[in-house]
């Protein structure tokens, strides 16, 4: 049997556990608003029209962030759509729907105050600019006494929301953006957006555009670009990136290696450019678009003719997918010390743990299931675990460990996350800790010998403890949670 061995150490610390890691993404595409978190006349709706299913589901999910209203979308959107009595219908571009407007930024502020997340706003730098987006921010930040913030007011809300994170644009570098800028355009639209957004309230962070994924063509030279307009202006750099099976079901169980080398690739950019400038000034990372999907099948641009909500790549999810799922989520948390935001997309309907039928019920996907253990259970501070074990060679991605960990010291307790990211062998995990340890919990989702299969529940898993030792049998394609008390970490923390 394959073994692995990893060390838990108070001393390895990466970082605190950031609660933003745990963020999500609500876009005006397909079902995702309407008829996903937003049903008016929907047997489960409240008296604003959200569906109360579906805002417990969030809340289970544990989700910290959502970032909104795209995404493509918001290159063509005009958020004055959106607020007061008279809203338009539009066609949105970049979807080819038809967006009727009745849910906007208002109806978005209420829903998040009652799912307890954190908005994460994202302003038009594609068909609009520089004083849109401050005026959207005055009628989001401002008290009053001014024509956005008193239109607010006149709207019936009469405090403000006090938003701080907003992103300036949204993969300004992809062709297929509305709006689409080249790297020096778009760097310093977005500067001067930046300073003057900082005018209007100088206590928001903001977020650059970085590219729309790592297989751009002009990935890493836009990074540098657009930082160099833009270093001092901002605090964030976006990374968006999506993975898929497509028939290499070993490659993809590894996805999460193209994740770690993506992230650390954009960090020395980053830092690059700061040296550069002679800046001590670091920009952390925004991961605000990630997940499994099945792009290869997406044939939505060319829909026609324009529809309301369609049914737009309503992935369904398969035991496999919440095993990756569960390895960008330890990956993330490797990178706690730089990536400080990440958002999973979308939230509903849309490539999303949450499902819905209109007029009918919610449930979960499997990729919920990691997303929402992994949230709950993730807290305190991120450990460097460091394991060593067999290595798997892929034809995708190359040589990759077997085993991808992580873990989190909260008190005396201990959060451990695994990914055996072996197709068809078990692994025996042994994870060392200073002082005697005790097994709480351990749960397990493993693919086993149907990964395809669409409902992949977390089960238990058999962890034991010998003095400082605890041992596992991790199943192939499975990810793990193992909940365990060690008080010694309590006493060095």
């Amino acid at each position: 049997m394959p073994q692995a061995h990893l060390t838990l150490d108070p001393s390895f610390r990466i970082a605190p556990v950031e609660r933003r890691l745990f963020g999500s993404f609500v876009e005006h595409m397909g079902r995702c608003v309407y008829t996903g978190i937003y049903e008016p006349g929907h047997p489960a709706a409240d008296g604003d029209g959200f569906r109360t299913d579906v805002l417990e589901l969030t809340r289970e999910m544990g989700v910290s962030v959502v970032r909104y209203p795209g995404g493509n979308f918001v290159s063509g959107y005009r958020w004055e759509d959106g607020v007061g009595p008279d809203r338009p219908t539009r066609l949105d571009l970049a979807w080819r729907q038809i967006e009727t407007n009745a849910f906007g930024l208002n109806e978005f502020m209420t829903w998040t105050r009652a799912a307890g997340v954190e908005p994460m706003m994202a302003v038009n730098l594609g068909t609009r600019g520089l004083q849109e987006a401050c005026d959207l921010l005055e009628y989001a930040n401002h008290p009053s006494g001014t024509q956005w913030s008193d239109l607010r007011v006149k709207h019936g809300v009469t405090d403000p929301y006090g938003i701080r994170l907003w992103c300036l644009g949204n993969e300004m570098d992809g062709p297929w953006q509305i709006g689409h800028k080249t790297a020096h355009e778009y760097g310093r639209l977005a500067n001067e957006t930046a300073k003057a957004m900082r005018l209007v309230d100088p206590g928001i962070e903001l977020v650059l555009c970085g590219s729309s994924n790592s297989g751009m063509p002009t990935f890493g030279a836009w990074e540098a670009t657009v930082l160099e307009h833009a270093y001092d202006a901002v605090d964030y750099l976006s990374l968006h990136n999506y993975y898929e099976e497509n028939g290499d079901l070993p490659g993809f169980l590894c996805s999460a290696v193209d994740m770690d080398r993506y992230i650390s690739a954009v960090v020395a950019t980053a830092d690059h450019v700061g040296a550069k400038l002679r800046r001590k000034k670091k920009i952390n990372l925004s991961f605000d678009e990630w997940n499994v999907w099945n792009q290869s099948r997406f044939t939505g641009r060319e829909r026609s003719p324009f529809q309301e909500a369609p049914e737009l790549i309503e992935d369904t999810f398969t035991a496999a997918d919440a095993v990756v799922v569960g390895d960008f989520l330890i990956t993330l948390l490797r990178h706690a010390d730089r990536v400080s935001i990440a958002c999973q997309a979308q939230l509903a309907n849309i490539i999303a743990p949450i499902r819905t039928e209109p007029g009918g019920p919610a449930w979960r996907q499997t990729i919920f299931h990691p997303f929402a253990l992994t949230a709950r259970h993730a807290r305190g501070t991120v450990l460097r675990v460091e394991p060593s074990g067999p290595l798997l060679e892929t034809e995708r991605y190359g040589e990759a460990p077997a085993l991808s960990a992580v873990a989190t010291v909260d008190g005396s307790r201990v959060a451990l996350f695994a990914v055996n990211r072996s197709p068809d062998q078990d692994l025996d995990l042994t994870a060392r800790l200073p002082a005697a340890v005790r097994p709480v919990s351990a749960s397990v989702i493993a693919a086993g010998d149907d990964p395809h299969r669409v409902e992949a529940l977390p089960q238990p898993l058999t962890v034991r403890a010998d003095g400082d030792r605890l041992t596992a049998r991790l199943p192939a394609a499975s990810w793990t949670m193992i909940l365990a008390e060690c008080e010694s970490l309590r006493e060095q923390r």
